[in-house]
């Protein structure tokens, strides 16, 4: 229901502006000026209670008098009669409401209680709310400009939405003189009910947009927004330009919206996760647009340069290497190629210097040898026009020989007027063109790390863990007795037992409450030992002289007992003490930091890098969101300089990379497992060739989640996969399947799938007979968002090759109030009972997950479903040829 609210406001026959006055220079004015003096070919209505007319229209006194359903309201009024201006609204069956004024939550308590008022009766007339303090929208395509902006946007493919109305108008006037069109210009302001994930789910269901671009300050709900993205990521880019990276940006931001800005590295590592490409720039985010819509994406970051001058090949070596990228190795049959065809002062090597008086034909060789060698991943060809140079013939043959190729071509034709038209030429033939070879670098590497990014979205690590058996139960007796006494701080003993339960490697350790047990302990341990104060109020040890290390005697023990306590009672005289830890002592070649931090936005925040007491002067960190599998562990690792000691560095032996993979996964389910942590810290710990250990822990409670119930994983913002889904049934003729939830790796098995569909099948579950089973239409059905969407196959077995039998699909609205199914059996395994038990379990997982109805749509004359839905009370209505059917839950 609220998303066709969403359709109606975006595509509306009857506007009302409220606020509307012929006083030049004011919104109302702007707003009725745009709408009525355009070619937009819907009613408008102006609202003013003062005036009889506005620019030769009847004006309304208020929308309750208007003799139509409107579709959109409009309002441009005080803040304090806003609330009460929607509440009519909704009252008179307003479908959408844009918000122009200000003066809400940004403003303080007075400000919220005004949104809060706004967003009651949104939700109570099941209305949907643009802004406060917003721009408003453009739909260029019918020549809507429901916004106070003097001009309307080109039409185009982009849909832009933007969070600070004053960077839109500029951002529009800019986009008009580059000829840079929109299917949608939205203004979201304030985001009382309208959100990123709104317009994100509705965008990527519009035919007419092929990207979604987003100018950021802060964000809310980013469960929602990260479901939204995951879910669109791979079929159009979704960039974003997000501000406040700095605490001085941040606090700006927050101060302009209201909202939490958040952790800028837990922004990155969220956005990489749903496979959002993220620009520092204006000019970064719609070019980034332009050439993915126009190129294809490198599978790697290998870049071949071929120039004709050597000064920019240089410079666009350095860009390359500065962004992370790598200059493609030539092969040596590539190298061969050129020397033959080369004058013989070519550079011999990658940049590809074709020298000053390079022809067409010189180019040509280069750029097919280039693109045809498997260390390239892509190709820049930068031309500086010189006296025999032919810039437009030379761009000509780019375009030509980019078609026989797979690969990214992109030119850097340096100029102006000598090279326009070799641009134009260019831009014809979908080869993006640059002023600069550092820009080209920059798109490069961008189309890179989006790649990058949606490989992240294949990755579905699942609730429940393989190849280790967590004491999950230990842990949470552990967590009961520590907040039983109203600590919210873990000693180092705790939280190394915490860490222990979950399998992560720690040295053998004790509690000594004496200096004789501190002798007999250390003993036992064997040495040489660490001794450290154990108290829950001093997490900084060595700031009270509470660590000795490498003690090699029960006499050195003993001593040092009684030298820590009493350093530990002069320097923090008010601490709890409760002993002195010991532990064996461990000599590893590396140290490492691997913690969690919760993020006020995003939930936990796994931290890695290298770590000891230099953590804070090199900053050599990468973030990640839980859950985590194998390979998401090894990208959090690839992204830091620290890996490249760890994998082996001139002639230096590697660490055992895998196990500290391994610990990530292990250490991303104990997040998973507590949403009572809030702060945890291993630092250091140790790793050699021979695996890794913690050599100390510290751990922080969040006090406001201590002693509640929280549903699992909620204090994540993605869903792991649903292992809990999985079971097995036996069919009619006595196999077994299992039913498990759909993964992305399943793609192959429903193509296969899809080849045992009668004809019939086809017809009753896509209504049409599918020609052609495009690998777009697969990813769309195997890789989903678990958060939205739940689908279930059917894994049989068929001489030791695994099949998918059949799949059920419910898939829920962005408010997970009501669930669309969708079901088919392949032929092979009809009439098994499989469709039944199917259609059972669904409803089963809709109503765990408080899904209020189900509905599906299916054919006439599709009597076994009918029955299907009689026999478990569903209402069923029929128009022409198709039935709906819905359940109440």
């Amino acid at each position: 229901m609220l998303s066709k609210k969403l359709e109606k406001m975006f595509n509306p026959a009857a506007i009302a502006v409220v606020g509307a006055t012929s006083r030049r220079g004011h919104v109302g004015y702007s707003l009725i000026k745009n709408l009525i003096g355009s070619d937009f070919e819907g009613i408008v209505y102006p609202v003013n209670p003062k005036r009889k007319s506005i620019l030769g229209v009847k004006t309304y006194p208020s929308v309750s008098k208007i003799p139509d359903i409107v579709d959109l309201a409009i309002i441009a009024t005080p803040a304090n009669t806003v609330p009460d201006i929607v509440r009519e609204c909704g009252e008179a069956g307003v479908s959408g409401v844009v918000i122009i004024s200000a003066g809400f939550s940004e403003t303080g308590k007075e400000g919220q209680k005004m949104m809060d008022q706004i967003i009651k009766y949104a939700r109570k007339y099941s209305m949907r709310i643009l802004g406060p303090n917003c721009m408003g929208f453009m739909k260029p395509s019918i020549n809507l400009n429901a916004t106070f902006a003097n001009k309307l946007a080109l039409p185009g493919k982009i849909a832009f939405i933007s969070q600070s109305g004053a960077l839109g108008t500029a951002i529009l006037d800019w986009s008009v003189s580059q000829n840079v069109g929109f299917s949608h210009f939205v203004s979201i302001g304030g985001m009382a009910d309208i959100s990123f994930s709104d317009l994100i789910d509705y965008f990527g269901n519009d035919t007419n947009t092929n990207s979604i671009l987003i100018y950021m300050e802060s964000l809310k709900n980013a469960r929602r927004f990260l479901s939204a993205a995951r879910a669109f990521a791979r079929s159009k880019p979704i960039i974003i330009l997000k501000v406040g990276k700095s605490s001085e940006g941040a606090k700006a931001a927050k101060s302009h919206t209201g909202s939490l800005t958040g952790n800028d590295e837990v922004f990155d590592a969220a956005f990489k996760r749903a496979g959002i490409l993220r620009v520092d720039t204006i000019g970064e985010l719609f070019d980034c647009a332009q050439t993915l819509a126009m190129q294809k994406r490198p599978l790697n970051k290998r870049l071949a340069i071929v120039t004709n001058a050597g000064g920019p090949g240089v410079i666009a070596t350095d860009s390359l290497i500065y962004r992370g990228g790598e200059l493609a190795q030539l092969s040596k049959e590539t190298v061969e190629i050129l020397d033959k065809a080369m004058p013989s002062a070519w550079s011999k090597s990658n940049p590809v210097d074709v020298l000053g008086d390079a022809d067409v034909g010189r180019y040509k060789i280069a750029i097919e040898a280039c693109l045809k060698d498997s260390n390239v991943d892509g190709v820049l060809v930068i031309l500086t026009q010189q006296e025999m140079t032919d810039s437009a013939a030379v761009a000509r043959q780019l375009v030509e020989t980019s078609k026989t190729s797979s690969k990214t071509v992109l030119g850097a034709w340096m100029g102006e007027d000598d090279v326009k038209e070799a641009r134009a030429v260019l831009k014809r033939g979908n080869i993006p063109s640059y002023k600069i070879p550092e820009n080209a670098v920059r798109s490069f590497m961008n189309m890179y790390n989006y790649s990058k990014n949606l490989e992240m979205l294949y990755e579905t690590p699942a609730t429940i863990p393989h190849a280790f058996v967590p004491n999950t139960n230990k842990n949470r007796e552990l967590l009961d007795n520590i907040i039983k006494t109203g600590r919210n701080v873990l000693t180092e003993s705790e939280a190394k037992e915490l860490l222990s339960n979950y399998e992560i490697p720690t040295a053998k350790n004790g509690i000594a409450k004496t200096s004789k047990e501190a002798a007999a302990i250390s003993s036992k341990i064997g040495f040489p030992v660490a001794m450290k104060i154990m108290s829950p109020d001093i997490l900084h040890k060595t700031e009270v002289g509470g660590v000795r290390l490498n003690i090699k005697s029960r006499e050195e023990a003993g001593k040092a007992f009684s030298e820590i306590i009493s350093s530990a009672k002069k320097k923090a005289p008010k601490a709890d003490i409760h002993g002195i830890f010991i532990e064996e002592m461990a000599t590893k070649k590396y140290e490492l930091l691997i913690g969690a931090k919760k993020d006020p936005i995003f939930g936990p925040a796994i931290v890695f890098g290298m770590g000891g007491v230099a953590v804070e002067v090199f900053k050599d960190t990468d973030v990640g969101l839980p859950p985590l599998n194998m390979r998401l562990s090894m990208l959090l690792i690839e992204d830091t300089k620290i890996y490249k000691l760890l994998k082996g560095y001139r002639g230096m032996k590697g660490v055992d990379i895998p196990s500290i993979q391994f610990l990530l996964y292990k250490f991303a389910y104990l997040l998973s497992d507590f949403p009572e942590i809030e702060d945890i810290d291993i630092n250091p710990f140790g790793v050699d060739e021979n695996g890794g250990i913690v050599l100390d822990a510290k751990v922080i409670l969040d006090k406001k989640t201590m002693g509640r119930t929280v549903k699992p994983y909620s204090h994540m913002v993605i869903s792991p996969y649903p292992k809990e889904y999985v079971t097995p049934f036996t069919m009619k003729n006595g196999k077994e399947v299992l039913l498990r939830p759909i993964r992305p790796e399943d793609e192959p098995m429903e193509a296969e799938m899809f080849t045992k569909f009668s004809e019939e099948t086809q017809r009753f579950r896509f209504f049409t007979l599918i020609k052609d089973i495009t690998h777009e239409l697969l990813v769309r059905y195997t890789q989903i968002d678990y958060d939205r969407e739940i689908a279930i196959i059917a894994e049989a077995e068929e001489r030791n090759k695994k099949k998918m039998a059949g799949v059920v699909r419910l898939i829920a609205d962005p408010y997970n109030e009501t669930g669309e199914f969708a079901i088919v059996v392949a032929d092979p395994w009809q009439n098994q009972g499989l469709g039944n038990k199917f259609t059972d379990y669904i409803l089963e997982i809709a109503k765990l997950r408080g899904i209020n109805k189900v509905y599906a749509d299916f054919l006439r004359d599709n009597n076994v479903m009918r029955h299907m839905f009689e026999k478990r009370g569903f209402r069923i209505t029929t128009e022409k040829d198709i039935s709906h059917a819905e359940l109440e839950l």
